[in-house]
């Protein structure tokens, strides 16, 4: 479950960019070989295996369609060749395609549904093996609010994420006599591509809505899950840490 200097081996799925980039950053510091997974901008992943590998961390790149069995089947038995088994996994991957439900396609929704559930359902599946054996093992999906809360025109994101909580909390009962905790982080408004189309008028109204005043940034998410990637939280599993700044009080 480490790898030859003893460090944790961890998979950042979408970990190029936004809230994943600064999970993967921050998951290295912390003295975790991580395994940066990204589907198509292999710039932005092998500037965040240089950025760690920079710092002295270790870090590789591999590119996988996380919501694909053999890819990602392939992509674990790479990583457990490079660096070792696998003891963090966190299910970051995730992908909009906001509509009104009467608008909206069934690709829009089986598109979402595919990358940000299946996708956690194949990579939880294939790193599990390695902590059962080691009885150890830490499971961390990245939800949102609008699976707890709802959104309109997310009709498709909203189950996604909704159903990672579930996921977790079902997988938290099967394994957790193993040593293996599975938690969710749902984080709200938080600054990343995918909240940078709110024109001004939209963003002046969700900030309305959150104690704060502002919205979070990338590593507010990153410290969350390092966090429960720790020892520290050893005793903490099936619990959903909204971090939010209070907009869903």
């Amino acid at each position: 479950m480490t790898d030859a200097a003893g460090r944790r081996v961890a998979v950042v799925t979408g970990g190029s960019r936004g809230i994943g980039r600064a999970i993967s950053l921050r998951l290295a510091r912390s003295d975790h070989a991580v395994a940066v997974n990204y589907s198509s901008n292999s710039d932005a992943a092998d500037q965040v295996v240089k950025d760690i590998t920079n710092a002295g961390g270790v870090a590789i790149a591999h590119r996988a369609n996380v919501a694909v069995a053999e890819d990602v089947t392939e992509m674990f038995e790479r990583i457990t060749e490079d660096l070792g088994a696998v003891s963090v996994l966190v299910n970051n991957a995730g992908i909009t395609r906001d509509n009104l439900l009467l608008r909206m396609t069934t690709d829009e929704f089986d598109d979402v549904i595919a990358v940000n559930l299946r996708s956690a359902f194949l990579c939880t599946k294939a790193a599990l093996r390695g902590m059962v054996r080691a009885k150890w093992g830490r499971v961390i999906s990245i939800a949102s609010v609008a699976g707890i809360v709802g959104n309109a025109g997310q009709a498709n994101y909203a189950a996604s994420k909704a159903g990672l909580i579930g996921f977790s909390k079902a997988i938290s009962k099967e394994y957790g006599s193993r040593g293996i905790t599975v938690n969710v982080v749902a984080p709200g408004f938080i600054s990343t591509d995918m909240t940078q189309h709110l024109n001004d008028a939209s963003r002046e109204k969700a900030i309305e809505g959150i104690s704060l005043g502002r919205f979070g940034e990338p590593d507010d998410i990153a410290a969350a899950v390092e966090f429960l990637a720790s020892d520290d939280a050893g005793y903490i599993t099936a619990q959903v840490l909204s971090v939010d700044g209070g907009i869903t009080l």
